[in-house]
């Protein structure tokens, strides 16, 4: 069964991606490695089939920017040999995700479209719950349906199924279910 992962984006990267023209076009494309600014896919267990859904803390609240499925998780040092032309080209086209301390790449086939205006609801984000060998638990610092600090989210985190449900209720313009 396929997993639902989140991670955090800064919002200087969330600024240049609008900035630069990005939302509305569809993620194919993530990049990971060995520090907390720029966290692992593999370290996480992100594998193919799996979904990632790129989020951002803004004024006391998450926003949820869209969602891929993961079709390969490659090593960055060793991508041209393992891309064709045009999965390579969309590795450029998304050079704003990219810092320089990058070791892997997440490839897959288009996600749903990048967007910065959809907050998680105050009531789903009291809800929402990751999972890990130890056991789930509830993002902390969520007071009145308002997230007052993103260290329980900042990282590559596996969501329990009924918040990856949420998330992805959202990112295709669905209402949230209780």
């Amino acid at each position: 069964m396929a997993d639902a992962y989140t991670t955090l984006w800064t919002n200087d990267l969330c600024k240049a991606l609008i900035e630069g023209g990005f939302a509305g076009e569809r993620l194919s494309v993530l990049f990971g490695g060995p520090h907390q600014s720029l966290p692992s896919f593999t370290h996480a267990g992100v594998r193919p089939g799996d979904r990632v859904y790129p989020i951002r803390v803004f004024r006391k609240r998450m926003w949820v920017l869209g969602s891929m499925e993961v079709g390969r998780l490659l090593e960055y040092d060793t991508i041209g040999d393992h891309l064709p032309m045009e999965d390579y080209l969309r590795l450029i086209h998304w050079k704003p995700l990219k810092t320089s301390c990058v070791t892997e790449v997440v490839v897959g086939p288009p996600g749903t479209p990048l967007s910065f205006d959809t907050p998680v609801p105050g009531e789903a984000l009291s809800q929402l719950t990751y999972r890990s060998r130890r056991g789930e638990r509830r993002i902390k610092h969520v007071v009145d349906g308002e997230l007052l600090r993103a260290v329980s989210v900042h990282g590559i985190y596996r969501l329990a199924p009924r918040s990856a449900q949420a998330l992805e209720a959202l990112v295709c313009g669905q209402p949230v279910l209780s």
